[in-house]
């Protein structure tokens, strides 16, 4: 039996409404801070797609107000689950904007893991969708990153690998100074943009930003880069790497 769900963020940037428009509501936008490939046909009751690896979706758009609200409904599954995403959009002084997100739908048997996980992820990719529009708007992705661990880890263990890959403190909070070093890539500099550990922090850099994750016992790492030079290739293979040997 589908298990009805809603939740509800809101996040003030420091971009224009255009702006937010644009990295939500275009492939290119929405590839530069959310994890696969999407397409929006731009249009109330056009379709959207998202793809990954072995997997992908497809959306109705419901609502298409540029620059004010955008919403789509995920098609329903056989079983009756579905999901479906809605963004209200609105100017506020000193040229930052609001966005206030709502994720609902329908989940399946396991729904409260699922809902546990959907209301840590959803706020994640709302902070990430922040630090894009703050500091790369205008800029698509060169290159992105989703690389899964094995699930079954240890989290104490993983943040500690974690914070020392980072050079970051036990504590961790916004505005802590970071360094990116793992074997096989070149040390970064950069800032933490968000952080709720023991679940993820975000770290960005000076062409890019990065977040780590422990979702259900699995290490998860993303990486959207706006270097036109990146070696996509090399940092992957750095991070799987460092996988598979920080944790021995």
């Amino acid at each position: 039996m589908p298990h009805p769900f809603e939740i509800r963020e809101e996040i003030t940037v420091d971009a224009t409404p255009e702006q937010v428009w644009a990295a939500i509501a275009t492939g290119p936008g929405v590839d530069s801070w959310f994890m696969g490939h999407s397409q929006f046909e731009p249009r109330e009751g056009g379709r959207t797609t998202m793809e990954m690896p072995g997997w992908s979706a497809e959306s109705t758009i419901t609502a298409w107000e540029p620059g004010r609200h955008l919403a789509y409904r995920g098609d329903e599954n056989p079983d009756g689950t579905f999901m479906a995403f809605e963004y209200l959009i609105e100017a506020r002084s000193g040229g930052s904007t609001s966005i206030r997100f709502v994720h609902s739908g329908a989940l399946g048997d396991d729904w409260e893991d699922e809902y546990d996980a959907l209301t840590q992820g959803d706020r994640m990719y709302l902070e990430k969708l922040g630090v894009y529009v703050t500091h790369f708007a205008g800029r698509s992705s060169t290159y992105n990153l989703f690389l899964l661990g094995e699930s079954g880890v240890d989290g104490d263990r993983l943040w500690a690998a974690y914070r020392t890959a980072l050079g970051l403190a036990e504590t961790v909070v916004v505005g802590d100074k970071a360094q990116v070093a793992v074997e096989g890539i070149a040390p970064a500099d950069g800032v933490v943009e968000f952080a709720r550990l023991p679940h993820w922090v975000g770290v960005r850099t000076e062409d890019g930003f990065y977040s780590f994750m422990y979702a259900q016992r699995t290490p998860v790492i993303e990486y959207s880069a706006f270097d036109a030079g990146v070696d996509g290739a090399r940092i992957e293979q750095a991070w799987k790497s460092w996988l598979a040997t920080a944790l021995v």
